[in-house]
């Protein structure tokens, strides 16, 4: 995710849930605008490269970083071959670094120092509908658990069979649409940057725990407007914590997650300056279905804006140049529906895409501080 994390950080910090959220707080606009509400205070677990990721164990909640996040999106068809995506993703914000409090007391289960979010998205050729929902985290509300692993908030929820992430059912129930989708994958999880450690500026000094699954069957049932539709495809989840912020100097980053074929993938990202907003650092990995991947190296990532979209006053690059001459990748990568802004109390531009060029497929994409 992106700079929007550390508003919502701060407007987080700041609330008195007892439960669920179903409206954004009144005072986000001020935070979005850089208003902060504490200052990062070097109490949380920081992220330290050399640090060996772990199975099962890393699917669940690091309650001592300060934030983290499980980010699933699919690109689908339906009965009738129309092609649609899916996002669904499920925030963990710390409002504090102190020890979390034990549930087995249930008044002092209701002093916890997480906070849960969700975003939830259905986009077409021509609709795109998004929700969210907040929650303090609480056994009977919102949170991570494992042995099976279970990531949920309200009747949003991810369930698994076991104690990995797969196989799974994913529910997501909102007033503008629903979906319910089985997940499977056999395929090894994908370290990004080093082993996991993943930097997020070009002087190394923001980094995060990060990794991947970009290899996902998807199959089950989404209802738009009151239509229920048969689909299957395909999925991509990321993982990811830290407790470290974007610079100030950096304003948001364009993010790629792009299949180029069955057994390929390519996660690829550039962040920018907030003065400006050229890229300053960028990222990519190129991923095999058997688990294998290689790095690209910075001066060998090309990433151009060819096309723009105005929503509401703010011009998205919805079309993309991406070159990467070492691994004879040319590709155009553009927007299944150009107007999928998620309208959020953290908004930012997220939806499916279709891939043209040495390779073809399908993808997402995400723009974060325009």
């Amino acid at each position: 995710m992106n700079q929007s994390v550390k508003a919502a950080v701060f407007l987080l910090g700041s609330l008195s849930l007892i439960g669920c959220e179903e409206s954004p707080p009144q005072n986000m606009g001020a935070l979005m605008n850089g208003s902060d509400a504490q200052t990062e205070d070097g109490q949380f677990t920081p992220v330290v490269k050399g640090t060996e990721l772990t199975f099962p164990a890393d699917h669940q909640a690091h309650n001592d970083f300060r934030h983290e996040w499980w980010y699933l999106t699919a690109n689908l068809i339906d009965e009738d071959g129309n092609p649609l995506g899916l996002q669904w993703t499920q925030f963990r914000f710390a409002t504090s670094p102190q020890a979390e409090s034990s549930y087995t007391d249930n008044a002092s289960a209701w002093q916890s120092q997480q906070i849960y979010m969700a975003h939830s998205a259905v986009t077409t050729k021509d609709k795109h509908y998004a929700d969210e929902k907040w929650s303090r985290g609480h056994k009977q509300l919102a949170g991570i658990e494992g042995a099976p692993f279970r990531a949920f908030l309200d009747n949003w929820q991810w369930h698994s069979q076991t104690d990995d992430l797969f196989p799974a059912n994913l529910k997501v129930d909102s007033s503008l649409f629903s979906y319910s989708l089985n997940l499977t994958s056999s395929a090894p999880y994908q370290k990004q940057g080093v082993q996991g450690y993943s930097t997020k500026s070009a002087n190394g000094q923001v980094a995060s725990y990060y990794y991947s699954q970009p290899f996902i069957d998807v199959s089950g049932e989404v209802t738009i407007d009151g239509k229920t539709h048969q689909v299957s495809g395909k999925g991509w989840i990321d993982r990811e914590w830290s407790s470290q912020f974007l610079l100030d100097s950096q304003q948001g980053w364009d993010w790629f997650a792009l299949r180029l074929s069955d057994k390929t993938s390519l996660v690829t990202f550039q962040l920018r300056d907030s003065i400006t907003g050229e890229a300053s650092y960028s990222n990519a990995r190129l991923m095999q279905k058997d688990g294998s991947g290689i790095a690209i190296k910075q001066k060998d990532i090309r990433l151009k804006s060819t096309k723009q979209t105005e929503i509401q006053g703010h011009r998205y690059p919805t079309e993309w140049q991406i070159s990467i001459p070492t691994q004879q990748i040319e590709v155009t990568v553009s927007a299944l529906n150009p107007n999928a802004k998620m309208p959020l109390s953290v908004p930012y531009w997220e939806g499916p895409v279709r891939i043209k060029g040495t390779h073809s497929g399908t993808g997402y994409m995400e723009l974060t501080g325009y």
